[in-house]
This record gives C-alpha cells, sequence and structure tokens, in this order.
C-alpha cells in the first residue's frame, strides 16, 4: 500500500480506502447530506473530491470520540 502525498489538496474517491474509509457512494452521500462527513467538491462534469485537510480533520474526531474524557 502506497502511502498518501501530505501535500496533496484534494483526494478522490480512490484514495479514501487507503485512509480507511471504505464506505459505499450512497453512504458517503448520506453522511455528506447528514452532516456527518465532509462535503465533496466537484472537480470535473463527473468528478469529486474531498479537501484533504477535511477529511484528515474527520479522521481525528472519529478516533478522539473513542478516546475516554
Amino acid at each position: 500500500m502506497t502511502a498518501l502525498n501530505p501535500n496533496k489538496l484534494l483526494l478522490v474517491r480512490g484514495d479514501l480506502p487507503r485512509l480507511g474509509i471504505n464506505l459505499s457512494p450512497s453512504t458517503l452521500l448520506r453522511l455528506e447530506a447528514a452532516g456527518k462527513f465532509p462535503k465533496r467538491v466537484r472537480i470535473g462534469a463527473h468528478s469529486v473530491a474531498w479537501l484533504a485537510s477535511e477529511i484528515h480533520a474527520h479522521i481525528e474526531a472519529l478516533a478522539a470520540e473513542r478516546e475516554p474524557a
């Protein structure tokens, strides 16, 4: 498995599994609509991506939720 470039600003759908996010497109849409996953950015007529900083912040927030207070 290849590590992601830390300077990469956008993550496409294929990058998400490498970060441990193995969700179907419909689940991603549902979570985005509910405000539980970062919103996508349209990068073309049929292409979307996510801001890497928002995805990493989302993962950190999930990890923080599991830690005892």
